[in-house]
């Protein structure tokens, strides 16, 4: 391994609850905090969701994500801030007519899903390309909606990061790539470990890496105890790294992280103990073709 390797923290997402552990951020300063201490831990990049304070629950609350954004910009400016669109994707059919939604169904219109990209810019934003089981539920992204998002992303000139679920969301990327929808080669990141998607195996890193364009930048994350082990298999295949409470809440078997901070100095150990080395904000930044905010503080 040549290049530095850049790790992005995912400090609260979508799924992960404050019944599964007491350290989960909630509220803006919380998820703020998180944030610059995972960049004080090593991170270069931090993938953000926001929560209702008061339910600790998914938001989509534009007003959430400026707190949360404007918080991190000032103390940080370089930071690579990532915010995600994935929420607003998930159905679930009622069991009278699966043509309704029922209760705990998200989707909403795709230019929902990036209202605060459009507005904020980000320096990267999510987009999800999957259409597949989730649980008992669907997550559904389909190609007219996913060319809108990008669409609003271009014009919002924040840099896509493609969320890879399985192979058939890496040739739907290639093909908008080729009509001009997504500029190539891209950001890429396999998400491991989740049911009915790509397995956490060094098998599944390669093959996905196989189908990448030339010059492409790809990172891999695992979920759960699955986390660690992609940290490693990640960087020996030449990708680079994620870890974060919206990905595992364990530090080790039965020790729950009582930070994201915490995450982020074991993943980094890692890397080092196998001879690598990770990439500061402003060294990230050079390899994803980002402006540098250097004095911008």
């Amino acid at each position: 391994m040549s290049q530095k390797t850049f790790l992005t923290c995912a400090v609260t997402g979508n799924i992960t609850t404050p019944d599964q552990t007491p350290h989960l951020p909630v509220t803006p300063a919380q998820i703020s905090a998180e944030c610059l201490a995972a960049a004080e831990a090593g991170a270069a990049a931090v993938h953000i969701h926001v929560r209702d304070p008061k339910t600790g629950k998914p938001s989509m609350d534009l007003e959430l994500y400026r707190e949360v954004f404007d918080n991190v910009r000032r103390e940080n400016p370089e930071l690579i801030i990532n915010l995600t669109t994935g929420p607003g994707g998930r159905f679930i059919p009622s069991v009278e007519d699966p043509r309704v939604a029922a209760p705990g169904s998200t989707l909403v219109q795709p230019e929902k899903r990036v209202e605060h990209v459009r507005v904020l810019k980000p320096d990267v934003c999510s987009l999800d390309l999957n259409t597949m089981n989730s649980g008992g539920d669907v997550v559904i992204n389909t190609p007219r909606n996913v060319r809108i998002m990008a669409k609003i992303m271009r014009e919002a000139g924040v840099k896509p990061e493609l969320e890879i679920f399985d192979s058939g969301d890496m040739h739907l990327a290639r093909d908008l790539i080729a009509d001009g929808t997504l500029d190539g080669p891209g950001m890429w990141t396999f998400v491991t470990g989740v049911k009915y998607g790509f397995s956490p195996s060094p098998e599944t890193l390669l093959y996905a890496r196989s189908l990448l364009p030339a010059g492409a930048i790809w990172s891999a994350f695992g979920i759960g105890r699955f986390e660690f082990p992609i940290v490693a298999q990640a960087w020996f295949a030449g990708g680079h790294v994620r870890v974060g409470m919206e990905d595992n809440i364990y530090l080790e078997k039965g020790v729950l992280a009582k930070s994201n901070a915490e995450l982020v100095t074991k993943a980094k150990r890692i890397i080092e103990d196998l001879g690598g080395e990770l990439a500061n904000p402003r060294e990230a930044r050079a390899m994803l073709n980002l402006p540098s905010r250097t004095g911008s503080k």
